[in-house]
């Protein structure tokens, strides 16, 4: 969270439970706040979620608020393990949207939004320059493809762990190899 963009969230009048730093109580504070801060009938119509969080708070402590909600959507894997879970445990109270798998999430937001925020939140948690570094992408679905190709991009080199290369078809490794030489000889190496 970016303070001052919440302030000004919030001077517009919108609700915001939400600062840098907090704590996970602080965080589970805030989720619970926002259940109750609109000024209308208080009733849920529709939860748009983000890790999951809210939708497994509102499922276990506050079912009475699912009633008149049209469902949810949740865009991250984590997420969409939950109410997968909670699908086949028969606790899913209302219809879900897996936005998680949408193309234009999966191959755009997770390939390439990936490839922004990796190395700024490496620059500003460490203050170090990437070039020349030695990196180990854990993963080569999407997320690990732009992770790969950010430390390509800012001169690191880098090694690929994941558990399935294998069923990665040679079509997609030697298009990964066109955006960062040198790939096939690090995965055949360590394959």
């Amino acid at each position: 969270t970016q303070d001052h963009a919440a302030a000004a969230i919030a001077a517009a009048g919108v609700p915001v439970f939400a600062w840098k730093g907090e704590t996970e109580e602080e965080y589970n504070w805030c989720l619970e706040q926002q259940l109750t801060a609109f000024k209308d009938d208080g009733k849920l119509n529709l939860i748009l979620d983000d890790g999951g969080d809210l939708t497994a708070l509102v499922h276990s402590k506050y079912p009475e608020m699912l009633k008149g909600c049209y469902g949810v959507s949740e865009e991250t894997t984590t997420g969409v393990h939950h109410l997968y879970k909670m699908l086949r445990e028969g606790k899913l109270l209302v219809p879900s949207i897996n936005v998680n798998d949408a193309v234009t999430k999966s191959k755009f937001d997770n390939l390439y939004g990936c490839r922004e925020s990796l190395i700024d939140g490496i620059k500003r948690a460490t203050d170090v320059m990437v070039a020349g570094k030695i990196a180990v992408v854990a993963g080569f679905g999407d997320v690990g493809k732009g992770c790969a190709m950010a430390l390509h991009g800012m001169g690191a080199r880098f090694k690929v762990a994941d558990l399935s290369l294998a069923a990665f078809g040679r079509k997609e490794i030697e298009l990964a190899e066109n955006e960062m030489p040198g790939l096939m000889q690090t995965r055949a190496k360590y394959a």
